[in-house]
This record gives C-alpha cells, sequence and structure tokens, in this order.
C-alpha cells in the first residue's frame, strides 16, 4: 500500500466561527449533572468533556477550543453537526408544527416513508420492504421488530450473537450479549446467543478459512439443543459496532440466513450504526455480504441526530402490528420525520456514501501502516467510515490492552481529537465519524493517533 503522509499534527483549517459561549461554566454545569441527573448517565475522559456548538465533523468547548469528531455523538451524525439542509427543514417544520400523532394525517411521515421504501431490499421471494413503523429510539425498534416476529411465527425463541449490542430495554438488553450492559435484574426468557464471526478472537480457536466457518454453522446447534427448533427469529449487526467493529467472514451471514429460515425464523438486520451509506459501497451493511433480512431495523443516523428510529418490513410481516392496539406517542413526529428526509436528501444530493467509501479506504490503509509500526495495535478492521483498532499489551495473548486505550482517549483528546471505544474489554478504538470527513481531516485523525502512540510507548 502507498504511504500515507503524516503531517505534523494540527487541525486542518474550519471556516465557521463559533458563537461566544455565554452559558453555565463547565464546573456549574458538571456540579448540577452530578445532583440532578440520575449516576448511572455515564461521561467520557477523566475530566469530562463539553461541547457547546457543532459545525459539520467539526465540535466545540466552552472555551472555543474545537476538536475533530471521530465518534460522530456515538455513530449518530451522519452528514454532519448541523448540516445547513437538515437544520433548515428542522428549523421550518418546528416554526409551522411542532407535533402531531399517527392518528392523525401528516405529510412529512409519509414522504420519508417513501423515501425509506426506494432505498430497500425485497425478501428472497421478491417482495419488496416498504412498510415502515417509526419510534425514537433503536432499542424501540429492535422491540417491535422481534414482536412483529413473533406475531407472524408463532414461535417464541430469538437468537442473536454474542458480542451483540441492541439496546437497552427489555427484550433489547436481553439480546444484547455483552455482560458490562446487562443488568441482572432482567433475565430474559426465549432469548439465546450463537457464537459471532469474531476472527481476531475466534470464539472456537479456529482460524479462517480453514475453520469452514463453523462459528456460523453453530447456530443450528443452538436452535436444535436450546430452543423447540423453531424460531420466531435472528438478529445480528452485520457489523458488530458497540462490540468493536467486528467484521465477520465474507459468508457467515449467508450461511446463518439459511439455517434461520430452515427453522422457521425471520432474518433481522440491526442497521442502527452500520446503515445509511456508512460503510461505503453499499447503503445498507447488510449488502456487503450478499443476504437479505425480512426485517431491517435503524436509528441513529436516520436522522444525524434526532431522536428517531425506524422499522421496515414487508407488508405482511408489517401487518402483525394489526393484532392489536400499538402506539406511539413520538413516533412519525413531524420534526423528526423532516430532519430524517432532510438526512437522506443530503447523503444523496452531496455523495455522503461514496465519500464514506473513499476517506474510509484512505484511513484503513493509513490505520494498517499504524498497525506495522506500533505493536500497541493488534488488529485493524472495519468498513467505510465504521473502523475498529484493537489494542493489545501483547500480538501473542492478545491481551486486551484496556488502560492504553483509555490513556489514548484521554492523549488525542488534548490535541483535538475524539475518539470512541468499545468491545468487551473497552480496548478497541471505534473510529466512525460524521461522513462528511475530509482527506486532511484524516490525514490529521492518523498523523495524532500515531504521535499519542508514540507517547504511551514510552
Amino acid at each position: 500500500m502507498p504511504p500515507v503522509d503524516l503531517p505534523q499534527v494540527q487541525l486542518p483549517p474550519c471556516r465557521h466561527t463559533p458563537e461566544p459561549y455565554d452559558g453555565p461554566s463547565r464546573d456549574e454545569v458538571l456540579a448540577m449533572r452530578h445532583q440532578y441527573v440520575n449516576p448511572g448517565v455515564l461521561t467520557y475522559y477523566r475530566e469530562p468533556l463539553m461541547i457547546v456548538e457543532g459545525n459539520m465533523q467539526y465540535l466545540w468547548d466552552e472555551t472555543g477550543k474545537r476538536y475533530l469528531d471521530a465518534f460522530a455523538g456515538i455513530v449518530t451524525v451522519s452528514v454532519g453537526h448541523c448540516h445547513p439542509h437538515v437544520a433548515q427543514a428542522v428549523k421550518s417544520q418546528a416554526g409551522r408544527l411542532q407535533h402531531t400523532t399517527t392518528i392523525y394525517l401528516h405529510p412529512t411521515i409519509a414522504q420519508f416513508a417513501a423515501k425509506l421504501a426506494s432505498k430497500m431490499p425485497s425478501d428472497p421471494a421478491g417482495v419488496p420492504l416498504d412498510r415502515t413503523y417509526f419510534t425514537n429510539s433503536g432499542s424501540e425498534a429492535n422491540e417491535i421488530a422481534v414482536l412483529m416476529s413473533r406475531e407472524f411465527t408463532g414461535n417464541q425463541d430469538v437468537v442473536a450473537l454474542r458480542n451483540g449490542y441492541h439496546g437497552g430495554t427489555t427484550t433489547a438488553m436481553g439480546m444484547t450479549a455483552h455482560g458490562t450492559w446487562k443488568f441482572p435484574s432482567n433475565p430474559q426468557p426465549n432469548i439465546t446467543h450463537s457464537v459471532p464471526g469474531y476472527c481476531y478472537r475466534c470464539p472456537l480457536g479456529l482460524e479462517y478459512p480453514s475453520c469452514d466457518v463453523k462459528c456460523a454453522h453453530d447456530i443450528k446447534n443452538v436452535i436444535e439443543y436450546q430452543t423447540p427448533g423453531q424460531i420466531a427469529c435472528f438478529i445480528g449487526e452485520p457489523i458488530q459496532g458497540v462490540g468493536g467493529a467486528v467484521v465477520p467472514p465474507p459468508e457467515f451471514f449467508s450461511i446463518v440466513y439459511d439455517i434461520v429460515r430452515q427453522h422457521g425464523g425471520l432474518c433481522i438486520a440491526d442497521e442502527v450504526q452500520g446503515g445509511f451509506g456508512r460503510t461505503g459501497k453499499h447503503y445498507w451493511s447488510h449488502q456487503n455480504w450478499g443476504v437479505t433480512p425480512d426485517i431491517i431495523t435503524m436509528a441513529k443516523g436516520i436522522g444525524n441526530g434526532a431522536p428517531l428510529a425506524a422499522v421496515t418490513a414487508t407488508e405482511t410481516v408489517a401487518s402483525t402490528m394489526t393484532h392489536r392496539v400499538h402506539f406511539n406517542t413520538f413516533g412519525g413526529n413531524p420534526v423528526s420525520m423532516a430532519s430524517g428526509l432532510a438526512t437522506m436528501e443530503v447523503i444523496d444530493a452531496e455523495g455522503i456514501q461514496d465519500n464514506a467509501a473513499m476517506i474510509g479506504d484512505f484511513l484503513l490503509d493509513g490505520l494498517m501502516q499504524l498497525k506495522e509500526k506500533h505493536p500497541l495495535i493488534g488488529d485493524v478492521r472495519g468498513m467505510g467510515l465504521m473502523l475498529g483498532v484493537e489494542l493489545v499489551k501483547n500480538r501473542t495473548s492478545k491481551a486486551p490492552a484496556s488502560a492504553e486505550a483509555a490513556e489514548l482517549m484521554e492523549q488525542t483528546k488534548r490535541r483535538g481529537l475524539i475518539l470512541g471505544k468499545g468491545g468487551l474489554f473497552g480496548n478497541t478504538m471505534r473510529i466512525k465519524p460524521p461522513m462528511c470527513l475530509t482527506k486532511d481531516d484524516a490525514q490529521f485523525l492518523l498523523a495524532t493517533i500515531d504521535e499519542c502512540l508514540t507517547e504511551i510507548a514510552k
């Protein structure tokens, strides 16, 4: 691969001038938060960062310091902070009608649903996924996907993947397979887990491709030994997000989907993090694996920061929601719908998906070069602008370098770069910026990580 020119660490120029901040001080905000906000609402960094303004790929704190946001509000800001087209659409709608519910007609929900349908695949029988139910969060969308699957199939059991994350509500937490994200008082029946296609830390101790992708075939054992043999659904992230940008073998999902359908289940693609062009080559991350789900759930990047999510299915599967009355007060909110529609318009009009592919490839090449230079990097993986860098103390033992990952975050923050972290041990750096990232930004990101890893190695 050609070498990536790593310039001196300096943020690229920015035309935006932030407004002077005149609100409460950081210490005052922190004190109020400690006194009034539930202590379970966590913060990053030893000294929590206060953000008061954003523009495209950049953020500013209360002192006016600028940061490159390489985590996009946890993979949520897809086309840029306060993108002018999205901001204008929200402003216009909020000034006309802020709220009405789905018991009345409103044009924006229909327009947005139609736009989503234009990006959807058809199921294996050629029936389009074109019926959408809107919610406020990915957790809710996944709950409804499971509800529809159980109603449609008449079966109860759900199979998810270890190392996966699907949300914090009751069923979604049950499907999540990270002990750190599961409350002991919330056990959920009829949910089991199969092994993921996590080649760097193969749960079966094998190596690809001589392994014959036994991780994928394991779901047959899970279904036949741990369920009645017929299941409602399988749910999986095509690329695991919270788990650390884990990319499975290319045939993993086709094997899993075939086995699931042989046992009466529907296949749900959790596109909460991987959707809307983030992986570059395809609009949906499951398309990278040549599979077609029966249900697609989405959130985060769907509205560029609006509290918005959705679940899309075929007409037949979607009709199960008529079996009883189901209602979501804020699902289909006019302002959220306007934000979602405008976000999709920007993705198309500004070549955002193509940019994710181009800049993502540049970053991936650069990170692979950093892996050759820094022994602390055990694995680099991902697609488009959904990348992960797993840090290890030793490449042979693969012992997680959790403390070093925390230190890397602290050091990059001081230099004006915001990263995320994930994986069960918090040792994988998550690089998932707004998809408007430029090559100059990518060079700054690589140079900053390089400098910080060099400092940590000392």
